[in-house]
């Protein structure tokens, strides 16, 4: 067996179809079937099913996509050390833009402090973005917002979030107290990310909770755009306390929402332990001990350390 042959199975899975494949990988389609047609020999099974409208994985061919993944991974990690040298490892770690702003930096500093020759690779996306990275094994762990069933993931809950409107002082409806309920937030028009952001599930779900319908008059996926369009007073927002953080000298007004169900909890999600490499390994345990110290003096604003997650 091949790492082409690996690399050549996946790209046809990704496209469903050898001649996409071929194209991206500039390998004549006969070739490209013949290396298929050798790998499915010397496992003994069928990994693809082809017809006139594209090719699909077999059940074989999933059960091993999942595992061809994880090889190409370690094999590109392994290259990248090779060309470093001094480079004991390689961590891909994926941050929600919130979290980014409070955690990235921290994470790096106490990263290069205890463990210089480990690479990080730091991804800031959405958090449903980052649950499909981490399926596909394009990272190595991941904070999320929630989970997605029957994923064979490693999870340890990291702490909890209190959620604040931020708004400019001139926005009609807004909150003029440092705290507030979700029932007084019914008419306050509101910009929000999009559907594949974490925090707006939480958020849908505490309204619906409340049996409430939120005005959001705007989507914006981009933390830095979505503030902007708060300073300017399109609309208030509703953000965890790393983002209210970052008011800064705008004068912006943040009451806390004080229902006792609207909140937002962080997940330390990687792949399963017996995939992640030592590198991975240590990485996690610099993100949890990271996080608690940050939690303990008070630099995640608005965040709660949970017990269990020192484990």
């Amino acid at each position: 067996m091949e790492l082409r042959q690996l690399r050549y199975f996946v790209k046809i899975v990704e496209h469903g179809s050898l001649g996409r494949a071929a194209l991206e990988l500039e390998v004549g389609v006969s070739a490209l079937s013949q290396q298929i047609g050798k790998l499915e020999s010397e496992l003994c099974t069928r990994l693809l099913n082809r017809s006139a409208t594209g090719v699909t994985p077999t059940p074989a061919g999933m059960a091993f996509l999942h595992h061809a993944q994880l090889c190409l991974r370690q094999a590109d990690n392994a290259v990248l050390a090779a060309h470093r040298g001094r480079m004991s490892g390689y961590v891909t770690v994926g941050l929600p833009p919130t979290t980014a702003t409070v955690l990235a930096l921290p994470l790096i500093q106490a990263m290069r402090e205890r463990y210089p020759d480990i690479q990080l690779h730091l991804v800031e996306m959405l958090s449903g973005h980052l649950g499909t990275q981490l399926n596909a094994r394009q990272i190595d762990l991941a904070i999320l917002f929630q989970l997605e069933g029957g994923k064979r993931w490693s999870v340890t809950p990291l702490l909890d979030e209190q959620l604040f409107v931020i708004s400019a002082p001139t926005l009609a409806n807004a909150p003029r107290t440092n705290s507030v309920q979700l029932a007084d937030l019914g008419q306050l028009p509101l910009v929000m990310p999009t559907a594949q952001h974490g925090l707006r599930s939480t958020l849908m779900t505490a309204f619906e909770r409340s049996g409430l319908v939120p005005n959001i008059i705007m989507e914006v996926d981009g933390l830095a755009v979505l503030m902007n369009a708060v300073r300017a007073g399109h609309a208030a927002t509703i953000q965890p306390g790393a983002a209210a953080a970052l008011k800064g000298e705008e004068g912006l007004h943040v009451a806390q929402i004080s229902d006792a169900h609207v909140g937002r909890r962080n997940l330390l999600a990687s792949l399963a332990d017996d995939e992640l490499s030592p590198a991975a390994l240590a990485a996690r345990r610099v993100i949890i001990d990271v996080a608690r110290q940050l939690v303990a003096g008070q630099q995640w604003p608005g965040a709660a350390w949970i017990a269990d997650s020192s484990c």
